[in-house]
């Protein structure tokens, strides 16, 4: 097949692949400047599937977003400062928090434990002493006392205040605080709640006696959103509550525009941060003037954004099935499972770009169902035109298995993970800097059967 990178999308900015090529054997490669490493070799020598998570691409990737937003700070003259808080729930593992921390992320956290590995960090003296983070999700007790215990321990640790009962919990906090407004945008994107239970309305803020040290106004509109246009719209009513807000709280100088930057998945990207941010830049500057009030500080939480595209799942085909009279001719069977290993495939019915790991160049090609190992129907994949087309295996040797490739899993999956049917995570390893490092052994038998009370 002639332009197989082109039909596999590979090197693509547009389609985030600008990290993979093909080697002259027809074989999937990652690039990391001038270090490459072979995927199918990589997999083959694991008995199960397996996932390979690239520290760089969040380097990159992070890099590249704190540069747009300087650049373009400096280009309009804008005067308020940005800051990028990474949120833990997207990916919590330590190959992906550390490398983001070390190349200037703060973060924003939803639970106790989510904090308490912030406080591993902070008393390991792994982070800077102007480290800040943004403590959302319910204030349970213990949370209130790792926040409480943090910031007298010299940490900046800002509270969100999600719900009207959480001022009374919070009454006396010596440290910062943010506030959450539930707005009322509706905006196109995986989460669109028609009722949202995180947050204020307006009506209820404008109703809240003035909040000592209050600094952070707060909003999350969505998931995955799909129009850059409707970051604008829930910008600019969130800034109407920030100006009505600082009437009452002159110490209010920040608005957090939370989370929602889009990966595309198996889609080419409709937007990217080097086309929205100038507007969100120009957007706040124009609105600051025409209040007559200083520009906000910015926080953006998009976690997704800078995840996904770090890491790719890779199952073998170990068996194939034919469909009669469907879409696809073809069932290929897995040795892992999307219930398991990328749950978002069944909850949410995900769809992600997938592609042969080996016999790039096939002629003959299927339009093939993927089915895991589970004994369950709904383990599946069918994806967005109802079918993947891959490389026939006959098109295969004797002794050859064909690998497929499954791109930006590193958002939510890992966290997501089950253990249907009792079977085994994939294996895990990390690339950086030209070398391979095991993160995560195949889970054997007893040890999934420990988390169960085996």
């Amino acid at each position: 097949m002639k332009n197989f990178r082109k039909f596999w999308k590979l090197g693509k900015k547009e389609f985030n692949t600008q990290y993979y090529d093909a080697n002259s054997k027809d074989e999937l490669v990652i690039r990391e400047g001038n270090y490459q490493y072979n995927v199918h070799d990589l997999t083959k020598k694991n008995k199960g599937a397996l996932e390979i998570f690239m520290p760089f691409v969040l380097e990159q990737r992070l890099g590249s977003l704190l540069e747009v937003f300087a650049a373009n700070i400096k280009k309009y003259g804008y005067k308020g400062k940005f800051t990028y808080h990474y949120p833990m729930k997207v990916n919590q593992n330590k190959e992906c928090v550390l490398p983001l921390v070390a190349e200037g992320a703060h973060l924003e956290v939803g639970s106790a434990n989510e904090l308490w590995l912030v406080k591993k960090l902070w008393n390991e003296e792994s982070v800077h002493h102007k480290f800040r983070v943004l403590c959302n999700g319910p204030k349970t007790e213990r949370y209130i006392e790792l926040v409480k215990e943090l910031r007298d321990d010299g940490m900046t640790v800002i509270p969100i205040i999600e719900d009207v009962y959480e001022l009374e919990t919070l009454a006396g906090y010596k440290g910062e605080l943010g506030l959450r407004v539930n707005l009322q945008s509706k905006v196109k994107s995986r989460w669109d709640k028609k009722v949202d239970r995180i947050g204020l309305t307006s009506q209820e803020i404008m109703e809240l006696k003035p909040i000592k040290n209050l600094k952070v106004l707060h909003y999350h509109i969505g998931s995955q959103i799909e129009i850059a246009d409707h970051i604008l719209v829930a910008l600019k009513e969130a800034f109407g509550v920030y100006v009505k807000l600082r009437e009452k709280n002159p110490s209010l100088d920040t608005l957090n525009l939370g989370g929602g930057f889009a990966v595309f998945y198996d889609k080419k990207n409709k937007y990217t941060i080097e086309t929205v941010v100038p507007r969100i830049i120009k957007t706040l500057k124009q609105l600051s003037e025409k209040a007559g009030i200083p520009a906000p500080n910015i926080i953006v939480e998009w976690g997704r954004y800078i995840v996904a595209p770090a890491q790719l799942t890779i199952y073998k085909i170990v068996a194939e099935k034919d469909i009669p009279k469907a879409t696809a001719s073809k069932w290929y069977i897995i040795n892992g499972s999307f219930m398991n290993d990328l749950l978002d495939t069944w909850a949410i019915h995900q769809k992600w770009q997938v592609v042969p790991v080996n016999c790039m160049k096939a002629k003959k090609r299927h339009r093939v169902w993927l089915a895991g190992m589970s004994c369950d129907s709904d383990d599946r994949y069918t994806a967005s035109d109802g079918y993947v087309l891959l490389p026939c295996l006959d098109e295969l040797g004797p002794d050859e298995h064909l690998y497929v490739a499954f791109f930006d899993t590193g958002a939510y999956q890992d966290a997501f993970a089950s253990h249907h049917c009792l079977l085994s995570s994939p294996a895990k390893v990390i690339l950086q800097d030209g070398m391979v490092k095991v993160a995560r052994q195949r889970e054997t038998p007893e040890m999934v059967g420990k988390l169960f009370g085996w």
